[in-house]
């Protein structure tokens, strides 16, 4: 009796990034240079939306970086260090599901 082989990778449903991994991979891919005023980084990498759960539910980078309330970024590392409690709070505030986990467990 043969043994079953072991799962091949190209089976694996590939990982779904989102929040400051995606926008971190969209910024890699680019030639920004830091400091940057929000308003050209915004238009540097196209106002992309941006995945910010793994349910695929996004933000367009320009609402973001306006939530930020920052107009200029120091660093690639501030940029993304501004931004992510936007994703935290629209990842926690997302539709009926944000609502009923204030309430109820999941």
């Amino acid at each position: 009796m043969a043994a079953v082989p072991p799962p091949s990778d190209e089976d694996e449903p590939d990982a779904v990034a989102f929040g400051i991994p995606a926008l971190d991979d969209r910024l890699r891919r680019t030639d920004v240079d830091f400091p940057i005023r929000a308003e050209e980084l915004v238009d540097e990498l196209g106002n992309p939306d941006v995945p910010y759960d793994p349910s695929g539910r996004t933000i367009s980078l320009s609402e973001a970086v306006d939530r930020s309330g920052r107009d200029r970024f120091e660093t690639r590392r501030d940029f993304l260090n501004a931004l992510h409690p936007v994703f935290e709070d629209a990842r926690s505030s997302g539709g009926i599901r944000g609502w009923l986990e204030r309430f109820i467990p999941l």
